[in-house]
Parts: structure tokens; sequence; C-alpha cells
């Protein structure tokens, strides 16, 4: 599989993202549902603390990514979905601490919520990857 960065603009880069990739021959794609701050039972964790729910979120994310016998450097594709925008921002450097020390920078939609599908869960990432 070969990636190819789309910046018409290089302001996304700034922030940890490419406006687009473009994604040859990939011979396996994954569509991953959103996860979130639950543990392996289902039960929400980290209330109240977002920085605690997008690490959560990023480890389980990662979790099922290596189920399927990928990593985040095979994520071309980001959806994530929060309660408080202001404050996931804020987090945003525990997602630069895993994509960015690979080298990744997916396109990725950030989205403010009135709220996830559990009580109390503030973050949720969705991502599609290919390999």
């Amino acid at each position: 599989m070969q990636r190819t960065a789309v910046n018409p603009w290089n302001w996304s880069l700034k922030l940890g993202y490419n406006q687009a990739e473009l994604v040859e021959s990939p011979s396996r794609y994954l569509v991953c549902a959103g996860q979130t701050a639950v543990d392996g039972e289902g039960s929400p964790r980290h209330a109240g603390d977002m920085r605690g729910q997008i690490g959560l979120a990023l480890d389980n994310l990662e979790a099922v990514l290596g189920a399927a016998g990928m990593g985040l450097a095979n994520v071309v594709r980001l959806g994530v979905f929060t309660t408080d925008v202001d404050e996931a921002l804020k987090n945003f450097d525990l997602l630069g601490e895993r994509f960015g020390s690979i080298q990744c920078a997916p396109p990725m939609t950030l989205l403010g919520v009135t709220r996830l599908a559990m009580p109390g869960l503030l973050f949720e990432i969705e991502a599609t990857a290919a390999a």
C-alpha cells in the first residue's frame, strides 16, 4: 500500500492531519466502530476526565487494530466526536504523541455532539485503516 498526502494548504499539518490521503493498492481494508473509554466489559471509565477518556479510547482503538493485524500507522481516516470540543482540543497532544511519533497524519474530522452512546462518555474516535 502506498499513501500520498494531499494538502493544497499547509495549515492542517500544524494541527497534525492531512487534508486528504491518496491510498493506492491496499489489500485489506478495516472499518472500526467508534472507540470510547470503556473497559473490557464495556463499562465506562474516567468519568469527567477528558484526558483519561482520550487515552483509553486510543488504547481501545489500538487493540481493535491489533486484533486485525494492523496498527495506528494503517489508519487512513479518523472521525472524532466529543461532548466538549474545547476540552478535547486541550488534550489533543495525546493524539499527536501516538500518531506523530509514527509520522502518520490521517485526514480527520472533529465534531461536537450533545452526547455519546453511554452517559458519562466525553470522547469517541472511529477509524478506517488499510494495509
